[in-house]
């Protein structure tokens, strides 16, 4: 291909720029001709999400993942991981004006079955409640009618209480026992029993002629109740990569809304903040109440935590984010800095989950870590775990 202009020693090539526009507008019947993006990689982003929904194979459901020259077929590869909706949502609203955002989502909606599936009752309730249905109704629950609105919040409410049952022993095991482990008690209450404590300090009065263990003293847990107690602050990305781990948030929020000497506060943020604190107990209308997308102002986000904070050395802030802050980095980390040194421990989640795929800035993650906040991407279970620790210290 030339681009018309010619000269004595032959065709001129195009420059990579346009070879990578030609590419866009011919789709892969260009790669014959031996036009790609060229390494443009605003071009190659594009034409990922562009594939996603027009080319064929990828997901049987009429839109490919398409992106880098790949090829349609189901054989097995070494490609990336599967473009996912929240993520191809994310992408659009970050790279196309919004006229043309709105036309790709419509066409999201019709080439990938969500429309008749969102207007229909009846295919909805076919499918199994799971994690992905549940990030799918909540990226285009803005679609829902009368009838799948009430079905959906139903399948939300299933998966979340599932996802509660799963994780809510061993969180409570590991907080509660953190709480009430820190000092023994006089009240003889056979539940508060520390067998281990009891053994070891009473060895000293083992009876080898009677084979017996004398105790002379019981060693008993105490309950918490003179303390004051802890203070943990959730705060959450809105942003779309960010559900899944949004929806971990939510639930793991509510458990420790249950839990005792434990205060809970959630915040929501992208460029402005949500207080859904007094919804804590209620994770489905917590994620019903998430507005995806938008910028990022994560320092936004715990500046209006650290306004929460009453007792430094008794709080614990879960910052649940990418860390793609849309403010000056430098900002993020002072006020990370701040938090730290004045007592508030400090944990921030890359990603929360079982399955999640963290994919975050561990550039400016590696720089709030120095200034004091723990970076993790882990369980729910070993951030209960990481939080008893702190508890105990």
């Amino acid at each position: 291909m030339t681009t018309g202009n010619e000269s004595d020693a032959g065709p001129v090539p195009a420059d990579p720029h346009t070879l990578a526009r030609w590419r866009l507008v011919l789709g892969k019947t260009a790669e014959q001709h031996g036009i790609n993006c060229g390494g443009d990689g605003d071009a190659e982003r594009v034409e990922e999400l562009v594939g996603f929904l027009f080319e064929p194979g990828g997901d049987g459901n009429g839109g490919g993942r398409g992106g880098r020259g790949r090829s349609a077929s189901r054989a097995g590869g070494s490609g990336g991981p599967q473009l996912t909706v929240p993520d191809w949502v994310d992408a659009v609203n970050e790279l196309f004006p919004n006229q043309s955002k709105e036309v790709m989502q419509r066409e999201l909606v019709k080439r990938r079955g969500i429309a008749e599936l969102m207007e229909k009752p009846e295919l909805l309730e076919k499918i199994e409640p799971n994690l992905e249905l549940v990030k799918t109704l909540l990226t285009h629950r803005g679609l829902l009618n009368e009838k799948t609105r009430v079905l959906a919040r139903k399948i939300i409410e299933q998966v979340v209480e599932e996802l509660k049952r799963k994780m809510q022993v061993q969180v409570e095991q590991a907080i509660t026992g953190a709480i009430r482990r820190d000092r023994h008690s006089p009240r003889k209450v056979f539940r508060n029993l520390d067998l281990k404590t009891t053994l070891r300090r009473n060895l000293k009065n083992y009876s080898a002629e009677k084979g017996k263990l004398l105790v002379d003293q019981v060693y008993f847990y105490a309950a918490e109740r003179k303390k004051k107690p802890w203070h943990v602050i959730v705060v959450v990305d809105q942003s779309g990569s960010m559900l899944e781990s949004a929806i971990f948030s939510a639930v793991m929020a509510s458990i420790f809304a249950e839990l005792p000497a434990v205060k809970t506060s959630l915040v929501l943020f992208d460029t402005e903040v949500v207080d859904l604190s007094d919804q804590v107990g209620q994770p489905v209308d917590v994620l019903l109440s998430i507005q995806l997308g938008g910028g990022t102002d994560i320092t936004k986000g715990l500046m209006y935590a650290n306004e929460l904070v009453r007792q430094p050395q008794r709080t614990i802030v879960v910052l649940i984010t990418d860390f793609y802050e849309g403010r000056p980095e430098a900002d993020l980390v002072a006020q990370t800095r701040l938090m730290a040194d004045g007592g508030v421990r400090m944990i921030g989640l890359g990603a929360l989950g079982y399955d999640a795929r963290p994919s975050y800035n561990k550039d400016t993650a590696g720089k709030c870590r120095k200034a004091g906040m723990d970076i993790l991407v882990c369980t729910p279970e070993k951030l209960a775990e990481c939080m008893a620790q702190i508890i105990r210290g």
